[in-house]
Formats: C-alpha cells, structure tokens, sequence
C-alpha cells in the first residue's frame, strides 16, 4: 500500500507529540539509563562496526565498550571495539542515530537499527520499516534535507522540535 509523504509526515507528528520524553534531549539518539561504562547507550547496543563492515546487524556486549562523546557503543568483539577506537567517524550513525528520515522533515525520532542503509559508507538509521520504505523512494533527496536539516536541529532537545 503506497503511503503519501503527507500521510508519513502526519505520523511523524502524531508520534513525538505522544512519546516526547522518551527521546534523548542532546545531539545523540541514546537509550534511557546509563551502561556500566557510566554513559547512554547508543544504536540499542548494536556493533556498529561490524554493521557497516559487514552490513549485518550483530548486537555488541557490555564486556567490549567504547565511550565516544559520552555515548556508550557495545561491541561484538574487542578487534571491532579497537577498530571503533581507531576511527569513530567512519562507524557512528549519521544524524546523531536519530531516524534520517525524521531528521529530514526537522524532527529527532528513535533510529533502530533493525531498519538502516548503508549508503556511500555513512550509516542510516530509521524509525521503522514504513518509514524505512520511504527513505527508499528518495535516497539521495532524504539524506540532503537531513544534512541541512541536521545543522540546525542538531543541538536542540527533541522534545522542542
């Protein structure tokens, strides 16, 4: 069934304006609660490594964590953990982890990793798998008005969006 960018911008709406709180006020999407490691988790605990090495969502363990920016990112082994540590930018999620396509219409929503790309070796996330089918009509328009979006949006609480 064919959703109209109307319709997905609607539900967009209709989300943040019943779960504000549970979205991370900062510039990273995180989950509620702090990891041993003392900071949020970041990508749901998620390798990220070894999603944009492999391109498969492998979950990471609390025994191999690295801390970038106050973020908390699991790791499924320590070699992927040491890559991390050696390269950061090439492995974090674009957009803070927040969904991309949300971040494209000015909004800071959840980024599973359960629906991402990989597109030009940048990490993707999404809110889920209708928005998911979405981003896929228009890549490269979508990654754009993240971009630009993302200069401005980046520093404000998700809540205030």
């Amino acid at each position: 069934m064919p959703f109209s960018k109307t319709l997905i911008a609607a539900t967009l709406l209709s989300i943040a304006s019943l779960s504000g709180p549970t979205f991370a006020a900062d510039e990273y999407n995180t989950s509620n609660g702090l990891t041993a490691a003392g900071a949020p988790l970041g990508m749901h605990g998620v390798d990220p490594v070894a999603f944009v090495n492999l391109g498969n969502r492998i979950d990471g363990a609390a025994r191999h964590t690295a801390v970038h920016d106050g973020v908390a990112y699991y790791f499924s082994s320590k070699e992927t953990m040491e890559t991390f540590e050696a390269n950061p930018a090439a492995y974090l999620p674009q957009n803070g982890g927040f969904c991309t396509f949300g971040v494209s219409v000015g909004k800071k929503f959840d980024g599973d990793p359960q629906y991402a790309a990989i597109v030009d070796d940048k990490l993707y996330l999404f809110l889920n798998e209708q928005i998911f089918r979405e981003f896929q009509k228009d890549e490269a328009g979508t990654i754009a008005k993240a971009e630009e979006n993302w200069k401005t949006i980046r520093s404000s609480a998700a809540k205030d969006l």
